[in-house]
């Protein structure tokens, strides 16, 4: 039970999670991951090395204590931490290992002057109240997505029934499920968990869902990353046939009903979202926008689509900006997305729902440009493709 004295005694910890917050974070994974191989399926290893995951930890423990007397404060965070657990397959099981690992993190970080039995306990009630807070939310989702028609609980076989190169870099892979059964909706923007076995080893991942729910296959376009072990054995081990494992469809990222303009913006393969997010839209006879950035036309993926989208339809507008110009290549602008560039192509009333995906330094131009041209920011809308993090300006 978290009393009041263990209320106070986690705020006061608050300065040093602002000072240290990382270091411990860094420490907790490093001890976690040695010790319970049966969670490094969960946590994508390019995002360790590179600190994100730390970081990202950081953050959300920190928000935690600042704001563990009124959660509600917390806003969107608990809800993107539960979709993201869901896609990933998160269990109540796995809850007290990352508190153990935590606890023991804070006191080597801290010393046991600092951390001491009084902090210790404050922060096992505190840490115990936001596990039963994910699990029963967690729980509602799982139970909600099986109950569904063609919904499902934990892993679900899906066929490989096309393989198809959409530029040098992504190639969709359209999926069906290999038991014949009903396929679960989703909502555009959302994504799948997928799980693999490569060496032996267990790794799991997420991808965009990139087309809109049509009743009979899902389609997840991934980019080829250098390095990228999955990324690298989907585009080369995986065939037509083959089989693969998913977890449902999670994520809050999501296309809201609106009669607003719609502008869609993203860059590189931050597309997939937006191409589901576009053709679910377009029944409807929204104003749309549709701005792609790529390096040059080689890496530009879904251009043909996309223009044949906008041929068929009046109401959508699309443009094209490739940082590298090559013959030929249908761009609308050639260098980066600027302040000027983004003022022509958005719509003249600047009451819009925006929605834009790339590289995060990509997304934080794009929210201090969309700020300074008017597009309120409640209704601009994006989402990070690995640890959440702040999008500093």
């Amino acid at each position: 039970m978290l009393s009041n004295e263990h209320i106070a005694i986690v705020k006061s910890t608050v300065p040093l999670l602002e000072a240290g917050g990382e270091a411990l974070t860094t420490h907790f994974y490093r001890i976690m991951l040695a010790e319970y191989p049966q969670v490094r399926p969960l946590f994508n290893q390019a995002h360790q090395a590179s600190g994100d995951q730390p970081r990202a930890l950081a953050n959300g423990v920190l928000m935690y204590a600042k704001h563990i007397d009124r959660l509600q404060a917390l806003g969107p965070l608990v809800g993107q931490i539960v979709q993201k657990h869901v896609s990933l397959q998160i269990l109540p099981e796995h809850y007290p290992i990352v508190g153990s690992c935590l606890l023991r993190a804070i006191r080597e970080v801290l010393g046991a002057e600092v951390a001491t039995d009084a902090v210790i306990a404050a922060w096992a009630a505190a840490y115990g109240q936001l596990a039963d807070l994910l699990i029963g939310a967690e729980e509602e989702v799982y139970a909600a997505t099986a109950r569904a028609t063609g919904g499902w609980r934990g892993g679900r076989a899906f066929r490989v029934v096309g393989k198809v190169r959409e530029s040098e870099e992504i190639t969709s892979f359209h999926l069906q499920p290999a038991d014949g059964g009903a396929l679960l909706d989703f909502i555009p923007g959302q994504y799948i968990g997928l799980r693999l076995c490569l060496d032996g080893e267990e790794v799991r991942r997420n991808y965009s869902l990139s087309q809109a729910a049509n009743g009979h296959e899902y389609r997840i376009s991934v980019k080829r990353e250098p390095g990228g072990r999955v990324s690298s054995h989907l585009h080369e081990q995986v065939r037509e046939g083959d089989e693969l494992e998913l977890f449902a469809p999670a994520g809050d990222f999501t296309l809201s009903a609106s009669r607003k303009p719609l502008v869609l913006i993203s860059a590189g393969v931050g597309i997939t979202p937006l191409l589901a997010m576009l053709e679910a839209a377009l029944p409807s006879g929204r104003p749309i926008r549709f701005i792609h950035c790529a390096r040059h036309a080689g890496v530009q993926a879904f251009a043909a689509h996309v223009d044949a989208l906008a041929a068929a339809h009046p109401q959508l507008q699309r443009f094209y900006c490739l940082e590298q110009a090559r013959a030929g290549d249908g761009a609308d602008a050639h260098g980066r997305l600027s302040l000027e560039l983004l003022q022509r192509w958005l719509p003249a009333e600047r009451d819009v729902d925006a929605y834009f995906l790339g590289p995060k330094p990509f997304m934080a131009m794009l929210k201090r440009h969309l700020r300074e041209l008017g597009v309120p920011e409640a209704q601009a809308r994006y989402e990070f493709f690995g640890p959440a993090a702040a999008l500093q300006d």
